[in-house]
């Protein structure tokens, strides 16, 4: 018996009915996700975690820790021993779809709850629980840049001068991280992984089973920096500026002057949009998915913007512009 087939019968003995499964939908590694459909109306989400890749237990964990603060999918039975899950369906429309040809206007309303939604994680949820994103961590993250990235997609590997000027940026990005207030963080809150729910109310929030302690402002950079919506930079600005008021009222250590907080918030994007290249990268050269490709663009775009206005950023612009052979004919802005 298959999964799909082991995973069919394990629903009808708990829903007791008939019921259409969809295609895998997403795209969550060695999880899929299907929409079941029973017979009398309604809908649920079916989780196929093979124990043998994707132990479904920190999914369990975080979920159990998350809910009392934000929208998360219910568990409504598991079984670990198969890795299957069936799980409450939070909504059809993630975030990405719903932005979809609204103008900046329209959009603010969307990202208002989605900000809302990010300040009560961070406030509600105890982030000693979650595993630490601690340095020796995020410095093996940001070295996917230098493997997959510049050396197996590019074709050009960091080495002499190269070499020198990326392992100080990496370290200056991660000394910049932690140096930041820690809270319980998601750890991919982006467009793809938030749902609007047909009948309002508050977003559902997916794909958590990573969520750990770290730097405040990652969440936030996922979203306003998002791979896959781009916003212009006056629009990101005004909402990272209801974040901040929201942060405060909450109780949140981010700082007090917005300066300050705007400027952590842009040296997070970089980590992350560093960090996320050298992902992209492996995604399409050593797990088949080229998508990803059309994604990077974007990635670069925030890279080169933030990384040409900070000082300390000017050695990872002039990399970035010696891999991708850019000759700049301006100067810098500050």
């Amino acid at each position: 018996m298959d999964r799909i087939d082991a995973l069919r019968a394990w629903l009808q003995g708990r829903l007791e009915t008939a019921f259409t499964l969809s295609e895998p939908i997403g795209d969550a590694s060695s999880r899929r996700y299907f929409r079941v459909a029973p017979a009398g109306g309604g809908s649920y989400v079916a989780m196929d975690a093979p124990p043998e890749r994707c132990d479904p237990a920190p999914f369990l964990r975080v979920a159990a820790l998350l809910a009392p603060a934000v929208r998360v999918p219910a568990v409504l039975a598991h079984d670990a021993q198969q890795g299957f899950l069936l799980l409450e369906d939070v909504g059809e429309t993630d975030l990405q779809t719903a932005l979809a040809g609204l103008d900046e206007e329209a959009a603010t309303a969307l990202y208002r709850r989605a900000i809302d939604a990010l300040v009560a994680l961070q406030a509600g949820v105890d982030a000693a629980a979650l595993p630490d994103y601690d340095a020796a961590t995020m410095a093996d993250d940001l070295e996917r840049f230098a493997e997959w990235y510049a050396d197996r997609h590019l074709g050009k590997p960091l080495a002499g001068e190269d070499r020198a000027v990326w392992e100080r940026c990496r370290a200056l990005l991660v000394l910049r991280a932690q140096a930041q207030g820690k809270v319980a963080i998601h750890f991919d809150y982006h467009s793809r992984n938030l749902t609007v729910p047909a009948e309002g109310g508050r977003l559902g929030v997916l794909d958590f089973q990573d969520a750990r302690r770290g730097p405040i402002g990652y969440d936030l950079a996922s979203l306003l920096k998002d791979m896959y919506v781009s916003w212009p930079e006056a629009f990101r600005l005004e909402l990272a500026i209801r974040y901040w008021e929201a942060a405060r009222r909450a109780g949140l250590p981010v700082p007090a002057a917005f300066d300050q907080f705007y400027a952590e918030f842009e040296w997070m994007g970089v980590f992350r949009q560093i960090r996320t290249l050298g992902t992209f990268a492996r995604l399409v050269h050593r797990d088949g998915k080229p998508r990803y490709l059309d994604d990077m663009p974007v990635a670069l775009a925030y890279l080169r913007e933030t990384c040409a206005r900070y000082a300390e950023l000017h050695p990872l612009y002039k990399l970035l512009n010696r891999l991708h052979e850019v000759q700049v004919q301006v100067g810098y802005t500050f």
